[in-house]
């Protein structure tokens, strides 16, 4: 049965979709973007203070489902500039930290929802 989470600890949808739907002993997370959902404003600061906004995003929204950064299977990374690889790996290894990583890509694309600088979605093993 097809299952909707949400929570107001990341950013709310913006148009027709969940932050995440799980369906039997998956779920599927959105993309999420660089959006403080204390201040709706969005992280530009620096890439790797993006991408610490992005993970924090997603690791509200797997606490909604009683899940944490382990139970993550694959994780799906759009980046503006493949040069800023290097320093979003260093903020990624530090949620990801443990000894089976998820399955991963990580691509660089022309442009991401209000012209971000990173966006990662995740299936999650709930």
């Amino acid at each position: 049965m097809k299952k909707v989470i949400n929570t107001p600890n990341a950013p709310l949808p913006v148009g027709p979709y969940s932050q995440a739907i799980s369906f039997g002993n998956i779920a599927f997370v959105s993309g999420q973007v660089p959006i403080n959902p204390e201040t709706n404003e969005l992280v530009r600061d620096t890439i790797e203070n993006e991408t610490t906004q992005v993970l924090k995003n997603i690791g509200a929204i797997l606490k909604e489902m009683n899940a944490s950064f382990d139970n993550v299977l694959k994780v799906s990374v759009f980046v503006k500039d493949m040069g800023q690889y290097a320093q979003i790996n260093e903020v990624y290894a530090r949620f990801f930290s443990g000894e089976a990583p998820p399955a991963r890509e990580l691509v660089e694309v022309a442009r991401l929802p209000l012209d971000v600088n990173i966006e990662m979605s995740v299936i999650v093993g709930v």
